[in-house]
């Protein structure tokens, strides 16, 4: 059986794609797989290193209005379709399952044409553009949040993560955790993170507020993002504040940490519900809207805090999150709500789901 997977663009699409890949490996060892993506996006990187045939296709960006750039995507699209079909009549492919993202929309296109079954899987509340097209193709449309708008048809089994993530005890593994960063194993730890490409303003924010935390005995693990620098470092000291540029090992920092400061991805918070960490949540102020909703799901559950974009400020951190980092018994409840809203199991579910259309 040979797999065709199309998603690509940011970790929110490939690794949803990569954790099914090893789920469908998991349940039989001979299925065939190859991954489908663009030039332009992390899957040239992530793909390869976790073992995975990528082909290439040209990414086509649907404009979200009607715009001079629209006249140029008809042509665009049918090259980027017949590349595409080319893949699945050279791979012999049995069955297409699309994440979203520049790839997924000629890939759809390309196996409606071949007459393959498609599979969709959308992690967001609110469907994207490639995804919407992908749900009026198929009946076999998977989701990772409850509820998703505009897919009536969709079955909520939740987002396929990593093995790692998914079993991970943060509890036995956090003393390791904390010396794998250099960090000590009986101060409170904050783990600061903005997403696949980090976030500035989540950057700024905890690197001002770091005399203050350091002063008060909380030590960070703060991951800029591979596009992201600082002028101005924290100096050297006790407790430590370790910057680094990027972290392919966020079980590791998970189990490090005891809340997390972070944008609300449905990746990442996918993996925080799964692993049981609690955090405050900064939502993206761009695109229309998915992250708040994503936040707000755990915030009614207890899981954690939400403030906007804007309101985030060093005295935000200081007045909101120093405070729980300070009480044990606060964070633990809070994991355990955490912990109540995630799945685990989607990787495997989805990857029955798959072999099951495909046979």
């Amino acid at each position: 059986m040979r797999v065709v997977l199309a998603g690509g663009g940011t970790a929110g699409h490939i690794e949803p794609a990569l954790a099914l890949a090893d789920a469908l490996r998991h349940l039989d060892r001979s299925v065939g797989i190859t991954c489908v993506g663009t030039e332009r996006g992390l899957e040239t990187r992530l793909v390869p290193a976790r073992g995975y045939e990528l082909e290439l296709v040209p990414a086509v960006p649907l404009p979200r209005s009607i715009t001079p750039s629209l006249l140029t995507v008809p042509g665009r699209l049918a090259g980027a379709i017949n590349a595409t079909a080319a893949i699945l009549d050279r791979v012999q492919a049995d069955v297409l399952v699309g994440f979203g993202g520049y790839v997924a929309t000629p890939a759809y296109l390309a196996a409606k044409r071949r007459g393959l079954p498609i599979v969709v899987h959308e992690a967001n509340p609110r469907p994207g553009l490639a995804n919407r097209l992908g749900a009026r193709l198929t009946d076999h449309v998977f989701t990772g949040y409850p509820d998703a708008q505009l897919l009536p048809k969709a079955e909520f089994i939740g987002t396929p993560l990593r093995r790692d993530i998914v079993d991970l005890d943060r509890l036995s593994m956090g003393d390791k955790a904390r010396s794998w960063f250099g960090l000590e194993n009986d101060r409170p730890t904050l783990l600061v993170f903005g997403g696949s490409q980090g976030a500035r303003s989540v950057n700024d924010a905890a690197l001002a507020a770091a005399p203050v935390l350091r002063g008060a005995g909380v030590q960070v693990l703060h991951v800029l993002g591979p596009k992201n620098a600082v002028e101005h470092e924290p100096p050297p000291g006790d407790p430590q504040y370790v910057l680094l540029p990027y972290l392919d090992r966020m079980d590791l920092a998970y189990a490090a940490a005891d809340v997390a400061l972070c944008r609300s991805g449905a990746l990442t918070c996918a993996e925080l519900t799964a692993v049981g960490l609690p955090a405050a949540y900064v939502p993206l102020p761009h695109g229309n809207g998915e992250q708040r909703m994503n936040a707000e799901r755990i915030v009614q559950g207890g899981g954690g805090l939400m403030v906007d974009d804007a309101g985030l400020t060093p005295d935000w951190i200081i007045q909101n999150v120093l405070p729980m980092l300070h009480d044990p018994e606060r964070v633990a409840v809070m994991s355990e709500a955490a912990s109540r809203l995630g799945r685990k199991d989607a990787d495997i579910m989805l990857a029955r789901k798959v072999l099951e259309i495909a046979r």
